[in-house]
Order: C-alpha cells, then sequence, then structure tokens
C-alpha cells in the first residue's frame, strides 16, 4: 500500500497543473478556494467525475492567513469590477472574483464571523451533517459574536482536524528510563534549554494551563494563581521559539523536543524514524480545516454536493491517509473498517486525550489583553 507521503509526492503536482484546470464563473458552476495539501488530489478528479457537465474550479494557497485575507478582499472589493482584484494568466481563464468556498481554520472562525466575511449554511442541505461527532457540530454552532452557542448558527463545515503534539529526537532519550507523556514532562530539569516552542501564546499558555488542570478556554488567567510561575520556569526549558522553524532543530538534534502542529510534526515523523510523537496524555489543542461560505458567494447546490462528498466514508478515509491530517468521520467509523494504517495514526492511539482536549474559542478583549501581558512578561525573561 502507497504511504501518505509517496502518495503525496506522485501526484503533488496534479493540483496546480490540469487538476484545478476549469473556470467556475459561469453559472452552475463551482469555485473552491482551498488549504494546499488538506484534500488529496485524487479527491478533486473523483468529485470532478460526479457532477458531468458542470464545472469546478480548485484554487489552492500554501497557508490558511492567504485564505482569510481572500475574504477580507471580497468584501471589501463588493460592487468593484472583478479585474480590480482578479489576475488574468495567459493561456488559462480569468479567476473567479469570489469563491463558493473557502477553507478556513476554525480558531479563525469568530474572527470571521463578528467581521461580517462568511454566512452559515444550511445544514438540512448537508445529508451528511448528522454523520460528524457531536463535537465537531457544536464547534460550527456559534453567536453573532464568534462565540460557540449550543443553538447558534453553523458557520462552517469541517472536513479536516489535528492537535498540538509533542515530537521528541529518540535518540536524544536513549540514556534516560523515561519518554515524554505529558506537558508536564517539559518542565524536567533533563530538558533545561532543550525545547523548542510555537511562537504562539495561545499554544504556550494553554498548554500550561492544561498542565495545571485547567482548559485551553479559560478567561480568568488571575485566578490560576500558580499560572505565572509555572511559565517563567518553562521559559528557562525552551532553547527558542518559532511559528514555522521548530522541526529542523530537532531533526539535527540542536534540541531535543518540540511542540508543534501534527500537521507539520506527522510528516516529518514518517520521513525520520528518530522523531516519535506523543498527544499529551492530560488533553491538547485541537484544530479543524473547515469549509466556509463568504458573505457575497450566490446559492449554489454544487456547494453541499461537495461538502457532503467531503464526508461519505471513501473520501474520509483518502484524507485521513494522504494529508497530514485525519476526517472527523473517522471516529464515528466503525475501527474494524478503518485502514491499519489510520488506526495507528498517533493522534488516534489514545482517544481518551481527545476527550480531554479542547478547540480553541474566540477570547474576549480582556482576556486577550491578559494573555499578552503574561506572554510579554514570560518571554522577556532572561
Amino acid at each position: 500500500m502507497l504511504n501518505r507521503r509517496s502518495f503525496l509526492q506522485g501526484l503533488g503536482t496534479i493540483a496546480l497543473a490540469g487538476g484545478l484546470s476549469g473556470c467556475a464563473s459561469g453559472s452552475g458552476n463551482l469555485s473552491i478556494f482551498l488549504l494546499s495539501g488538506s484534500i488529496p488530489p485524487r479527491l478533486l478528479t473523483d468529485f470532478r467525475k460526479t457532477i458531468a457537465e458542470k464545472k469546478v474550479n480548485f484554487q489552492s494557497e500554501r497557508q490558511l492567513k492567504e485564505l482569510l485575507k481572500l475574504l477580507e478582499k471580497w468584501l471589501k472589493n463588493q460592487g468593484q469590477p472583478a479585474s480590480q482584484f482578479s489576475i488574468s494568466i495567459p493561456f488559462r481563464e480569468q479567476k473567479p472574483a469570489i469563491g463558493n468556498l473557502v477553507t478556513l481554520g476554525d480558531a479563525w472562525l469568530g474572527k470571521a464571523i463578528t467581521n461580517g466575511l462568511i454566512q452559515p449554511l444550511d445544514t438540512s442541505q448537508l445529508s451528511n451533517w448528522s454523520k460528524l461527532p457531536p463535537r465537531w457540530q457544536e464547534n460550527m454552532a456559534r453567536n453573532a459574536q464568534g462565540q460557540p452557542q449550543t443553538e447558534g448558527k453553523v458557520w462552517g463545515a469541517p472536513y479536516r482536524w489535528g492537535m498540538t503534539v509533542i515530537a521528541y529526537n529518540e535518540e536524544k532519550f536513549a540514556q534516560f528510563d523515561w519518554r515524554p507523556q505529558d506537558w508536564s514532562d517539559l518542565w524536567r530539569p533533563e530538558l533545561t534549554g532543550k525545547i523548542a516552542l510555537i511562537d504562539n501564546r495561545r499554544e504556550v499558555i494553554g498548554l500550561t494551563l492544561k498542565k495545571l488542570g485547567y482548559s485551553y478556554n479559560s478567561s480568568d488567567l488571575k485566578q490560576v494563581t500558580a499560572l505565572k510561575d509555572q511559565l517563567f520556569a518553562l521559559q528557562k526549558q525552551v532553547k527558542f521559539y518559532s511559528y514555522q522553524y521548530y522541526l529542523q532543530p530537532l531533526i539535527l538534534g540542536d534540541v531535543w523536543l518540540s511542540v508543534g502542529w501534527s500537521n507539520d510534526i506527522l510528516p516529518v515523523s514518517d520521513r525520520y524514524n528518530k522523531i516519535k510523537v506523543v498527544v499529551p496524555k492530560s488533553g491538547t489543542s485541537l484544530w479543524s480545516d473547515v469549509w466556509v461560505k463568504p458573505v457575497l458567494t450566490t446559492p449554489n447546490s454544487l456547494v453541499e454536493q461537495w461538502i457532503d462528498f467531503c464526508w461519505q466514508p471513501e473520501s474520509a478515509t483518502k484524507i485521513s491517509l494522504f494529508t497530514s491530517g485525519l476526517s472527523p468521520l473517522i471516529l464515528t467509523q466503525n475501527p474494524d473498517q478503518i485502514s491499519p494504517d489510520i488506526r495507528n495514526n498517533p493522534l488516534l492511539v489514545n482517544p481518551e486525550a481527545i476527550k480531554k482536549s479542547d478547540f480553541l474559542n474566540p477570547l474576549s478583549p480582556a482576556t486577550e489583553q491578559e494573555y499578552e501581558q503574561l506572554w510579554q512578561a514570560m518571554r522577556q525573561l532572561v
């Protein structure tokens, strides 16, 4: 069986060549702007076969922040001619002005709602919505302020998820009789000056809150009396922070342990046997890639058809095998029907950790300020 890496090496260029051709500006056609690597190229081909004479245009962006910028640009430029913010490419039809669907990270869902960038989805038109795990459904139900609300409208359709995890260099731990298992291990004296962390205050403060038995979404940090001391102690353990380059030094042995996002770490673990992956036992932060509808896009039945297609069992399997994330539908399938390659994914090895983990909810301005002040105080320590 092809593994995830060899599959992507063989088909990765499809999304930038014939697999993304065709313009969706015509009536009844579909335009989707997606995060590069979050959908297997083969899935795009399979979907095209289901829509016969209609056209679908898939455009990819390398980073979620670029997709958020697209949503902001479309709203800002409403009413202006498409030529003012579309680029004409020779020998290719012009990109559509506004997509019917866009990939967005669930952590930015609140911002997109409050800024009026997206519109809610009608789940009655999504036949596979009920197959999603309840927590993934609940994370998409938000009020007008973008906060999770059980009776709120549904603003996104999750199709891929992952976690913040621990990666460590097995060679460096050969001298010890223990291996990292939970966040508390980051404070061990053996790791002083040997850790790389994501340069992200929600993640770093969040994992410290989790170590202390709290949620990533704790809203009153002053009530967590040990938090400041624990963060200051963690600062002594860290060699450096980076938003992107926290794995290279782990591979080279400059640090022994890194904390990062599973979609970054799992491909590296596949390639280097010495890099091991651990989901912290006390729980971690969860993330989802979700489909959202730009506020200015017009109704299109192909939108619901594509979302439901992503939630079909065969599609869920391909997303879970051939991207660096997992389909949420995997969590509701009979384990005996899941490919062994998926069952052995480190993210699924400890189901209890998933139950203890948190999606990152929007914080109030006052709480955001608390996080920022604590983050700055921590980082200024020498």
